[in-house]
Formats: C-alpha cells, structure tokens, sequence
C-alpha cells in the first residue's frame, strides 16, 4: 500500500466510523430497492428510522436491536424528533403532512399510544420538528413558512389527562420554507430560506437576526454557555451565512461577530477512519447548511459532500471531512448517524486521534490502527498519549502487521516508535519518573531536593510553573500511577524524626518513601559489615517447615503458625508502642530471627553496598537484646478495648518502613490470611489480634480485593470490620477535587474517564459521592456493574436508597435478560427472602389498606400501586426450592401483596387458597390468564361458584363503606367486575358451553335468576356453539370424502 500521508500537526481530532450498521438495514429489509429509509433521529436510548412505506423502526442503541414498529397509513415518514427530556415520547411527520407524537410505554410494558395529532400543515411538505426542552410541547415547520406547535398529553400525569385534547396553535409564518428549528430556555429559533427568526413563545415577542438576507438552506441553532466562568450566562446564536460564514449573535438575536472560515477549509480534509475503503479525497463545495451542537462544545455542519466541525470559541476548524452523498444527519453529543442517498446508514463518532487508536487496538483492527499512528504522528508520539497507548501496545501493534502486504506501513510505524516521548516526557530514569510524579502530586512545588536519607524536600514556589508544564502533569498516564503505588506519600508537620536517619525541618515539608532498592539505607553507610548469612541447616529446617502439608491444609496448624509469625511482624512493622512492648516482653532467643530479619530486609542495600565498593564501615545490627515474645498481651488488650467501645487506633495505609518488593509479597499474602482466619475463625487465644485491630493495623499489607469479599461475607456478623475497610479506604485515596465541588454528574463523569476500575479505590469515590449526594448518586451506581456488586452497596447505603439501586440495575437490562440477570445477583440464595421483604417494606401500601383486621384480604386491595411492583415481581418470578416458595407465599400475604400471592399459590398447587383469595378480592379478571388463576376444571368451576356466594355479602358491605374514603366505591356500580355466581356462569358459558354452565349452576345448589343480558349472551353462545358443531360436521364430510377419491 502506499505511504500514509502526515496531516498537519493543527489536527487533533478525526471521524471514525467503527460499526457496520448494513445487516441491521438488511435484518429491517431496508436495503432493498423498494423500502428504503427516509430520515433518522437520535437520542440516548434510541434510534428511529423512518421509512418510505410509513413505518418507524425503533432501534435500542445497546446492541442494535429492533424494539418496535410505529406504522402510518397517512404516507411515507419525512421527520423524526426524540424527546430530549422523556425519552418515553417520539413525535413524526408524515408525507401528507400529519404530525403525531407518540408514547411509547415501554416501561409500563404497554401499547405505544397517539397521544397527539396535528392535521394543521395537511398538504404541505414539513420541512422540522422540534422539541421543548422541558415541557411535551413540539414545534412544527413546513414548506409554506407555517411555524406551529401541539402539545401531548401523557398518561403518567394522571388517568384523565391522557383523554384532555390540546388545540394545534401557530406560532408564525415566516417569508420562506422553513430550513431548521431550535428551542432553548423560552425561545424559538427559525431559520428559513432568507432569514433567521427568533420568538419568544411565552411573551409572544419576535425579532430578525441580523439586517442582511441570504438565500439558500441555511441553518442555525443555539449554543449554551454551561462549562467554566460562563456558566449561568444566556446561550448563544450561530446562524449559517453564505460564503463559508457564520454569524454568532446574542440571546436577543444582535449580531456580535462574523466567522470567516473560507480560508480554514482550504487545507485538505481529513480522511474518514472507516473499515471500508478510504478512498481519495477532493476539495468540494464549501457552502454551510444545517448546524447542529457537538460535544456541547463544537458546531457541526454538513453539505450532501462533507462535514464540517468548528470550535466558535477560537474560531478554528477542528476538522472537515468529506462524505459522499448525505441526505440527513442526526447527532447525540460526539456520535453522528448518516443517512446516505442510497439508502445506507453510517455511524460515526468524533473523537482525538490517540482514544481512535485505543479503539482500534481493542477491536484488532491493526491496518487501521497503524494508519492513524502514521497521519497522526505529532499526537501519538507525545508523553501525554502513552496514558492511553502504551509502548508496549504500539509494538504488539508492530508485531500483528504482515510484512508482505503492509511492508512501507510497518516502516512507517517503526519510524513513529522511535520517536515516542515517554510519559514524563523528562528522562528515562527512575528517579526522573519519580521526580516528576512528585511535582505532578504538588502541582504548586517548582523543585526539591533529596535528602541522603533519600527524603524527598518539596519546595514550595506558588506560581513558577508555566501552564504547560502544569497541563502535561495532570494528563499522566494512570499507568505510571500503578507502578509507582509502592512509594507512598506522607505528609509531615515542624519537625521529622527517625532515629539516626532523620533529618530535622522547621517549614512544612513533604515526604517520599521510597523502596529501599532504589538507594543504599544511612545505616549501612553508618555501621560496619555484618554477619547476615544464616546457617545452611537452619535455612534446609526453614524451608521444610515452609512446605509442610499440614500447614497448608490445616487450618489449626495455619492459624499457630501465624501466631508464631505475629510477634516478628509486630515488633518490625507496627506501631512503635506495640514494637517496644514486644522488644521488653522476650523471653526466648533470637539469633536466627535477628538475622532472618537483616538477611530479607537489608539484602538490597547490602548488595548496592557491595557492589559500589563503600568504605566498609560495620553495619549498624538490630539490637539482640530484641527477643521474640510468645505473649503479646498489649495487643490482645487493645483488640479487647477496641470491641468494649474505646476509640480505635488509627488506620494505617502506608507501611513506616521501606520493604523489597519480593517479601512485600510474601507478607501480604500472610497478612492477608491472618485477616481471613481472625474473621472467620474466632481467635480465642491471647496472643491473636482481633480482625479490626490487625486491619487498622497492617492495612498496607492487606489484598485490598480479598478483604472487601471478606468483609462483604462478614458484614452481618462484623459490622465494625466493614466500618475499618471503608475508613482505610477514603483515607488511602485523595478526594477528587470534582467530587468535592459537589457536581453529580460530573463527578460520575470523572470516574469512568478515569477508568477507576478496581473495586476497593472506586469503592471509596462512591462512598463520598454517596455522602454528598445520597440517593441520587446510589441509583447512578448501577452503571458502575459488575465492579461494584449490590452486595457493595447493601454495606454502604440506606435499605431504601438499596433498593432503588437494585431496581435500576435491574431495570438497565433488556426485557428478556432481567430474571436471568436478577438470578445471578442472589449470592447466597438467601437475598431473595431480604430483597423481598425490603421491597414489600417501602414505597408501599399500608397493611390496613390492604389487609383486614383478622388478616383477609381487603376489597380490590390488588389495585394499591407497589413502588417497587416490577422488582416484586422478578422476585417471585424467579425459580425456587419448594420452602423458599412457601416462605415467599406467607410474606407477601401477610404483606398483603396478593398479586405475588396468587402467582406462588399456583406455583404451589394451592388453588383453593387462591380462589379464595381472589373472590375476598372480588375481581373477576383475575381469573383471566396470563397473570390470573384461571380454574381448570369442573370441580374447580363448582368450588369457585360457592366461594362467591358465600363471600359476595361480605364484599357488598366493604364496597358501601370504602376502604380510603370512597376511592373505590366510585367504580363499583358496574358490576361486570365483580365475583358474583352470575358473572362465573357466564365466563363458564364462555368456557364449556351455557347448558354444561347450567348444569355446574344446579348440582352447587345455587338459585340463580338470569338477568336479561346474561340470558341473550346464553342464547348467542347456544346459537353459536350449534353452528360450530354444524361448520365442523360439514368439514369433516368433505375431508371424508376427499379422502374416498384419493384411496380410489
């Protein structure tokens, strides 16, 4: 292939087109010569097509999956506008210039409704739809210049106001057709063919934009001023003009500036990232039509040719692109769906030119990939882009090209690695890297100096750094981050003390600990050469004892073992009280031990030692008057007084002294086990530290992933150890400065761009997102999945604010996916009876609403509204042992939950309960399937005849006093509802026919006297059943006597 051309370095950003929407165009047959699509729209949740034959195909985002199809006789589809702010309401437009807003009611699992319908540009061509902003209100435009609106009702507001009809009123009439329509805070913005118009709806108040007329489609649209020191001023008017230009006009629509990008689009356009082919790019015809919002922050523009993108706040192009034979476009924030003339529909999205190679690494495509390094040369090879593309990750990418097909691409590639700056951009060093992570973590600091104790002096010089060097500190790689979580920084006050190696300050300093690999410790330069190596059979003995089975298999012999372990870990690395006391307390010697410890703590600087040649200097021993104690008395005392209700010790998350990487390991799996055991075994010696103790105590140890699973499985039993975790957490992570300004969404924002993806850190920005913003941050956590478990935010969240995390989980699953899903979540089984009776507890009916007295169910109480109705009902839905069921059963009635109720009685083969059940309900379509107890047989038919007679007085007389008020007595005059012997003989009549429900009437013994509708419907049904019979015979003896010719 050719060589990739080098675009010029004041491109940053591209379009990329990473999904083939071809099969579901194929999957939808719009791909045929005879349906095509005619125009698209876009919202979070959706994507609509309309078609040429009146359909509108509803397309879930998530997945590409068709939900629904709105179909209209009244011509082909022209428009289509989602509702920005309830995506539950779509409004279309129809050749024959019919405008309806539908209501979807998908999350009422109900029948798309018209909800309005406006016939008021009946012949004309509807040239823009547009929503309100914050009420059902739809702005309509035509062909002719006509501007109105129509106003849809919504069953969510009440049950009459879905019946209220709204008149179409107009707005205006404009000179010309009507090329594009946008609404913001109040006011209509209608650009025609010659000018733009701005109207005040609610003041009735109209002005021009701009003096001077044009002629052509040109657009415009509004631009608000919500990020930084604008936010809170009105929005902004960018209207097309001729010529390559754009106005920029105020709220009241006076002209402030003109946008000359005649010149800015003379350099060559960007190729389109695309899997297809990326053929030659031409210059084209620079005329500016629709505008669109991009990114809140870019203006989009587009010809049939190309597309142009602008920042108006410096005026720049931030790219152009050419796109053959466009027809419409939809945007939502940076992605862009294109309607092409032949019918075929492109996704595209903008993005800079390092997150494209991201995303092409991850789906494999390396041609691709390696193309945009080769154009991109100046973004890819920066420090800044190693946080999302690795070196390693460009020479994996080296290693996947074919040398015979992409021969000058790999060259070209390998030319682009050679010349990747690393992160820091400062020098390979290690030192460097840590000098730099330094100076990124106190972004005020110019220099500092290094102590010989290898303590980092920050010196404090506000305002000497250059905002570049500021910018190129705060985009580092989190990569960097992770390999440097073993230095760990401590912040220090007046004075610094730390025996002989200690360095006295009197300003506010702040210090690094670093690991002892990276320099040689003062006191080997200080003292002389010990004697370190231990024997040779003590160390055959130590390793034989470190392999011994029983001690892996045995728990006993693990836990004694550990507490042989404990008092080495408590005099070397815990806090200096508990050291002293375990140095004072010794009783048996420590020769091998003293010299285990200087072997795995000092090997690194002895090494360093030796190989520099020092001056030999003895080193400096660990006092042998330090004897290993069997007893630790203080601590046992202090786990003791911690549980009694003493303050607690601090949580301690950075260790106090340097450890090698390699025992670091070591000690955390042991400390690590020792949690587990202490937790889940209770430590009855005295020598054990309690869980809470050792995990505010070693918490720099600990497997912060282990912990939080044990802590989720002790938490009912040990509440207070969960408490320790949370704190150790929020005190190991800094406060994100996002989520201390107290903005929701920009903090949920922060975090997935952040990609905090591991469990216990993130763990720690939700906790203080929840503190800040209660339940509304716990139901945005759903999208923090599967890293954040419910079991996660059960410990942290109030039972109320739980549950409606768990119902947005759940809910953010597609229809058929839930139960499975939900299922999935109850680990251990038991959650299902806690969630249930949780969900039975709030947000619903109170229990003397629902329930009598003596514990019946109360008149129609199934028709209260459950706030928490669709997670009950995946609850009970979900597959159970025979006792979870019955323990489901007895809660939900004594609850009073009789939907559930009826749904486990059946599951249980329980039908006379349920039958009774339903006649105390007195609803007769709850024997009607799919959700009823329809009865099966004969016999079940009898047994239900006489629960209602015999429970029909006692209805009649709760219905007359009302359960709340007269709520329902308003709709009991109309007994078509009710469970009388009449209403169950006439759906029995339905069933088996009206003398077989005659017969059943007789042998129960009931006296009945039809009424005379009941007796007509007996009639018809007779007649009809005999001209069944008769239709069937007739049948039969054709088929008979077909069958007779076929044999001769």
């Amino acid at each position: 292939m050719p060589l990739i051309p080098v675009v010029p370095e004041n491109h940053s950003h591209v379009l990329a087109e990473f999904d083939c929407l071809d099969p579901l165009l194929s999957a939808l047959r719009l791909d045929s010569g005879r349906l095509k699509c005619t125009c698209l729209a876009v919202s979070r949740k959706w994507l609509a097509l309309g078609t040429s034959a009146g359909g509108l195909h509803l397309i879930q985002r998530e997945g590409w999956k068709q939900r629904l199809i709105l179909t209209h006789k009244e011509g082909s589809i022209t428009q289509v506008a989602c509702c920005p702010h309830d995506e539950d309401f779509i409004a279309v437009a129809t050749s024959q210039g019919l405008v309806v807003v539908w209501e979807l009611q998908l999350e009422r699992r109900g029948r798309p409704e018209r909800v309005s319908v406006s016939w008021e540009h009946r012949g004309q061509a509807i040239t823009a739809l547009c929503w309100d902003t914050s009420t059902l209100r739809v702005f309509v435009g035509d062909s002719g210049g006509k501007v109105s609106f129509l106003r849809a009702g919504s069953s969510k507001l009440g049950k009459g106001s879905a019946f209220v009809i709204f008149p179409v009123q107009t707005v205006t009439t404009v000179d010309s057709r009507v090329v594009q329509l946008g609404y913001q805070d109040g006011r209509l913005l209608v650009s025609s063919l010659s000018r733009c118009y701005l109207c005040d709806t609610e003041r009735e108040k109209f002005w021009r934009v701009g003096n001077k007329e044009r002629d052509g489609e040109y657009g415009a649209c509004f631009f608000p001023q919500n990020r930084g020191l604008l936010v809170g001023q009105p929005p902004l008017l960018y209207c097309a003009r001729p010529g390559s230009r754009i106005w920029e006009a105020s709220f009241n629509g006076e002209v402030l500036s003109t946008h000359q990008f005649k010149q800015l689009l003379a350099c060559p356009p960007l190729p389109l990232i695309t899997y297809r082919q990326i053929h030659q790019q031409c210059q084209t015809n620079c005329t500016l039509l629709f505008i669109f919002l991009c990114r809140d922050q870019n203006l989009l523009t587009w010809t049939d040719s190309a597309i142009y993108i602008f920042t108006p706040q410096n005026g720049q192009v931030l790219l152009w692109t050419e796109v053959k034979d466009l027809v419409d476009i939809a945007v939502y924030r940076s992605e862009l769906f294109c309607l092409h003339g032949s019918g075929r529909l492109s996704h595209l999205s903008l993005l800079s030119a390092e997150r494209c190679v991201e995303r092409l690494l991850r789906r494999e495509s390396w041609p691709l990939a390696a193309a945009v390094c080769c154009m991109f040369q100046h973004m890819i090879t920066t420090g800044r882009a190693r946080k999302s593309i690795p070196i390693d990750r460009l020479e994996h990418l080296r290693s996947q090209l074919s040398p015979s097909t992409h021969l000058e691409l790999t060259g070209q590639l390998e030319e682009v690695i050679t010349k990747l700056e690393p992160l820091d951009s400062a020098s390979s060093s290690r030192r460097s890297s840590i000098s730099s992570h330094v100076t990124r973590s106190f972004c005020k600091s110019e220099s500092f100096n290094v102590l010989d104790c290898g303590i980092y002096r920050v010196i404090s010089r506000r305002g000497s750094q250059s905002d570049e060097e500021t910018s190129s500190l705060i985009n580092q790689s989190m990569s960097e981050e992770e390999r440097l979580k073993e230095f760990s920084f401590v912040q220090e006050e007046d004075q610094v003390d730390h025996g002989k190696r200690s360095s006295k300050t009197t300003e506010k300093i702040n210090t690094l600990q670093m690991n002892s690999e990276l320099w040689q410790r003062s006191e080997f330069r200080e003292g002389g050469q010990a004697d370190t190596t231990a024997p040779y059979s003590e160390e055959t003995d130590n390793d034989s004892q470190i392999q011994d089975p029983l001690v892996l298999l045995d728990p006993v012999c693990l836990g004694e073992t550990l507490l042989e372990w404990l008092p080495v870990l408590e005099r070397i690395l815990g806090p200096e009280e508990q050291g002293s006391a375990a140095a004072g307390d010794s009783n048996v010697d420590a020769p091998g031990e003293e010299r285990w410890e200087r072997h795995y703590l000092n090997s690194c600087s002895e090494q360093q030692e030796e190989s520099s040649c020092s001056s030999g200097e003895p080193t400096e021993s660990i006092t042998e008057e330090k004897k290993e104690s069997p007893e630790i008395g203080g601590t046992g005392d202090q786990s003791d007084s911690t549980e009694n209700g003493s303050p607690p010790e601090p949580v301690r998350v950075v260790s106090p002294k340097p450890v090698p990487s390699d025992l670091l390991d070591n000690l955390t799996q042991l400390a690590t086990l020792y949690t587990e055991l202490s937790c889940f075994r209770n430590q009855e010696n005295e020598q054990a530290l309690g869980c809470t103790t050792f995990l505010r105590r070693y918490f720099f140890l600990l497997d912060q992933e282990r912990v939080r699973r044990m802590c989720l499985l002790c938490y009912q039993e040990q509440p207070e150890v969960q408490s320790s975790f949370t704190e150790a957490m929020l005190g190991q992570n800094k406060v994100l400065e996002v989520i201390q300004r107290g903005d929701l969404l920009r903090s949920l924002r922060s975090l997935r761009e952040l990609q905090v993806w591991s469990a216990p850190p993130l763990l720690a920005h939700l906790h203080r997102l929840y503190e800040k913003h209660g339940e509304a941050a716990v139901r945005s956590f759903s999208q923090f999945y599967p890293t954040i478990t419910p079991a996660d935010v059960m410990t942290m969240a109030q039972q109320s604010h739980f549950l409606a995390y768990l119902d947005n989980l759940v809910q953010s699953r597609t229809e058929e996916h839930r139960l499975s899903f939900l299922q999935s979540l109850l680990e251990p089984e038991s959650l299902r009876q806690d969630w249930l009776e949780l969900a039975l507890t709030h947000d619903a009916p109170q229990q003397c609403d629902t329930l009598t007295p003596d514990g019946q169910p109360r008149w129609h109480s199934h028709c209260f509204s459950w706030g928490y109705g669709r997670l009950l009902s995946l609850l009970i839905h979900l597959p159970a042992d025979l006792s979870s069921k019955q323990k489901m059963a007895e809660t939900c009635r004594s609850h009073g939950y009789w939907t559930g109720y009826l749904y486990l009685c059946c599951e249980l083969q329980r039908r006379t309960e349920a039958f009774t059940t339903v006649c105390q309900l007195d609803d007769i379509s709850l024997l009607e399937e799919p959700e009823g107890v329809e009865p099966q047989t004969l016999e079940e038919w009898k047994l239900l005849i006489q629960l209602s007679q015999r429970c029909n007085g006692v209805g009649d007389s709760e219905q007359v006093t009302g359960v709340n008020g007269s709520s329902w007595s308003n709709g009991s005059a109309d007994c078509g509802g009710k469970i009388s012997p009449e209403n169950l003989t006439l759906m029995l009549a339905r069933k088996a026919g009206p003398d077989r429900a005659m017969t059943v009437l007789e042998e129960c013994g009931v006296q009945l006297v039809l009424s005379p509708h009941s007796k007509l419907v007996c009639e018809l049904l007779r007649v009809t059943e005999k001209r069944q019979r008769a239709m069937i015979q007739t049948m039969l003896e054709r088929c008979d006597r077909f069958l007779w010719s076929q044999h001769a």
